[in-house]
């Protein structure tokens, strides 16, 4: 194979191979991987505005039975520090996010075995009676074939009726790799990867926007990597035609603070920042069917998340009010609004704040700044 054709068939937009892709990512110079990169994100998004989001990440609940074992977050049923998250809690954790600056709720949680589907279907009504203008950006694939399974019924019904109950868009969590080789090792109790993969042709076909993710650098090969890559591309082509699909791609690194996964299976959090900058210039070339490349600053810092604006990434993401999941392994950096727009700046760009469907909002207005805590790295 020949590294520059590979590259100059990645930006006539074409569809590399399994095995272009690994050979590419194994051979040619980051330098080079970061160019292809930057050029595609501006044939996609020809500007120099870099997009970002004032969203809550919260939990419905943190019991679970899938048992990932890169997962600190999660307690079995009847644990004395298991919970349900109430509308109370609810209230104050949307009132706080209007407060600085958000509409939306990124609301995620665990498999909980006692936790159907006309209890999201209420709790979604209820929320949205309350605050009619907020955004459901909830739940995920894993989480839709469990309710799937505990109704007997089809992901289309679910997606449907949590549609009819205020579901504005479906993250794409639980993606992790969707090879099955390694969902058996890291996340046996989740839905498979062609399961995962069927909930977002469902979701599609219901014109819901998603998004796509994956989690790296534990046990998978490079070629699981590549074949993550084109599983997702694949049913980005299949999307009716007007639908957004998968609006945006956001991959991150492992990490292992603590889990059962480092302890068993020796896997460890080595991406370093040069990695973690060709994955992302890779998930433009071998994804040229999807519009948004999402940085994750929450899992590798400033710095590395700056360069990644020059490889082909065109959005910082959210500066996460809340989020418990992933911080539970070892995540430990913050943003204010101030802070992610200065660092968009630095790294030469136009901040610009957005909503889930990536359309551009007017920054509120005497927002306030959430309080971090000092105990982590703070980016402000």
């Amino acid at each position: 194979m020949n590294i520059d054709k590979l590259l100059d068939k990645a930006l006539k937009l074409e569809w590399l191979t399994i095995d272009e892709g690994v050979y590419l990512f194994e051979n040619a110079p980051t330098t080079e991987l970061m160019y292809v990169g930057n050029q595609m994100r501006q044939h996609h998004v020809p500007n120099n505005t870099v997009t970002w989001i004032i969203d809550r990440n919260s939990n419905t609940t943190n019991v679970c039975i899938a048992n990932c074992k890169f997962c600190n977050f999660y307690r079995r049923p009847g644990h004395e520090e298991s919970y349900i998250t109430s509308i109370e809690e609810y209230k104050k954790k949307i009132e706080e996010t209007f407060a600085y600056g958000g509409e939306q709720l990124l609301l995620q949680g665990g498999h909980h075995p006692d936790l159907g589907l006309q209890y999201y279907v209420d709790l979604f009504k209820e929320l949205k009676s309350l605050y009619p203008n907020l955004k459901l950006h909830a739940l995920g694939p894993p989480e839709i074939a469990h309710i799937t399974k505990l109704e007997g019924t089809n992901h289309t019904d679910v997606l449907a009726a949590l549609q009819e109950a205020g579901l504005d868009s479906l993250p794409g969590a639980g993606a992790e790799i969707l090879n099955d080789r390694v969902r058996r090792l890291i996340s046996k109790g989740k839905c498979s990867g062609k399961e995962w993969l069927d909930v977002m042709r469902a979701a599609h076909q219901l014109n819901m926007t998603t998004s796509a993710t994956m989690m790296f650098g534990h046990i998978e090969t490079n070629r699981e990597r590549m074949e993550h890559f084109a599983d997702i591309r694949q049913v980005q082509s299949e999307k009716p035609e007007g639908a957004k699909g998968f609006i945006a791609f956001i991959p991150w690194p492992f990490q292992d603070e603590d889990t059962i996964l480092k302890k068993i299976k020796r896997a460890r959090n080595n991406c370093t920042g040069d990695e973690y900058l060709r994955m992302i210039a890779m998930s433009r070339i071998m994804l040229p069917n999807i519009t948004n490349i999402q940085a994750s600053w929450l899992t590798v810092g400033k710095p590395t998340a700056q360069l990644c604006l020059h490889a082909g990434a065109n959005d910082f993401g959210s500066i996460m009010i809340e989020e418990n999941v992933v911080s539970a392994a070892g995540a430990a950096f913050r943003f204010t609004a101030n802070g992610i727009q200065e660092a968009i700046k630095e790294a030469g760009y136009t901040p610009q704040l957005r909503n889930q469907q990536y359309e551009y909002r007017e920054l509120p207005k005497d927002i306030k700044q959430q309080e971090l805590d000092r105990s982590t790295m703070i980016v402000d």
